[in-house]
């Protein structure tokens, strides 16, 4: 969704058409080589760091958003946690490729429906166990900072305004009417979908996601000149993004969001972030199959302090991105609809 003025709407279009033309002339793979101890980032063509290709954060799937408690402030597993981890990993791949239900994990906290084992096709896991004790880095306890006095006031005003049952799409989320799942809950590990493509051009990166296929056109600023953000009054749902490079890393400020429509968690729920939200993100290449990718919120309407999540992209053997036929395979949001309305009409009729 993109709101503003007819000559700076002509501008992006124009960005948008440039870009789909390079990538079209640019090759899809990316080149790789056996890490060694002495490793050197690669570079593009034009002397970029090397960020291209298709990357999944699937290695954290099963790593708590928030910490649990028992953790305390520990970041990483101790060897026997990391070994329990890696067991039950172990025994979500094999049975999701073998189609039963691994009664661990995601299966574990659903039931009915929603606790039926996918096609392997659709279903990711975890193929290396990672050690973190949650996905929040920074408060140093792993959890969200606390909310603002406004933000807890809306929230609850939000909650009181809840229906029994949906009564249009509009009572529906934003993920669930396939519009968009946001900039954090696009890179966020969930249960398929995680595929991330990063594709480069002189002065442009593009980060693609899987899951509802949101595309984003990343500017890349000189570090010592930086252009400032679209006006205020330009908003959309992944925000204005503008980019630089710091040594190898990829920094990416993205601002300009529409407020209060889209939460700041796992495919957009959570927390409704507010119109104030910035995002710093931080893509960093560790290895030829690995990128560390770190995010930091600043959101002074919605959380009383800043806070950070970091994890793992890798570069899998096989992985591709699928298209994402969001809208034509939405049967969820019509069959939620026409339950209520039956629940409403069995109600209604007199026993």
């Amino acid at each position: 969704m993109l709101r503003g003025t007819g000559s700076l709407r002509r501008k992006y279009l124009s960005l948008v058409t440039a870009v789909l033309c390079a990538i079209a002339a640019a090759s899809a793979g990316a080149q790789t080589k056996t890490a060694t101890t002495n490793w050197t980032p690669p570079k593009t063509a034009w002397g970029d760091p090397d960020l291209q290709g298709v990357w999944t954060s699937d290695d954290s799937i099963g790593v708590p958003f928030e910490r649990p408690k028992r953790y305390g402030d520990r970041k990483l597993l101790t060897d026997e946690e990391y070994a329990e981890r890696t067991q039950e990993n172990n025994k979500i791949s094999t049975s999701v490729q073998a189609g039963v239900n691994p009664q661990a994990g995601y299966w574990v906290q659903h039931e009915g429906v929603d606790a039926e084992p996918y096609s392997s096709n659709w279903t990711e896991y975890a193929r290396r166990a990672s050690r973190q004790t949650s996905l929040i880095i920074d408060p140093e306890d792993g959890h969200f900072p606390p909310l603002t006095n406004e933000a807890t006031i809306l929230r609850l005003a939000t909650a009181s305004r809840k229906k029994l049952r949906p009564e249009s799409w509009e009572d529906l989320s934003m993920n669930t009417r396939c519009i968009t799942r946001g900039v954090l809950g696009s890179m966020l590990p969930v249960i398929y979908g995680n595929g991330t493509d990063i594709l480069e051009v002189p002065g442009l990166v593009v980060i693609r996601n899987e899951m509802i296929h949101e595309t984003r056109l990343v500017p890349i600023d000189p570090l010592d000149n930086p252009q400032p953000h679209l006006p205020a009054g330009i908003r959309t749902y992944m925000g204005d993004p503008r980019g630089h490079w710091e040594n190898n890393t990829l920094v990416v400020e993205t601002t300009n969001f529409i407020g209060g429509r889209v939460g700041i968690g796992e495919n957009g729920d959570g927390v409704k972030y507010s119109d104030d939200l910035r995002l710093i993100e931080r893509f960093t290449r560790t290895s030829d199959n690995a990128i560390q990718y770190e995010v930091t919120v600043h959101d002074p309407k919605t959380f009383t302090t800043s806070w950070t999540v970091a994890f793992p992209l890798t570069r899998e053997p096989g992985y591709q991105i699928f298209e994402y036929a969001c809208h034509e395979g939405n049967y969820a949001m019509a069959n939620i609809l026409s339950e209520a309305r039956a629940a409403e009409k069995a109600n209604a009729t007199p026993k």
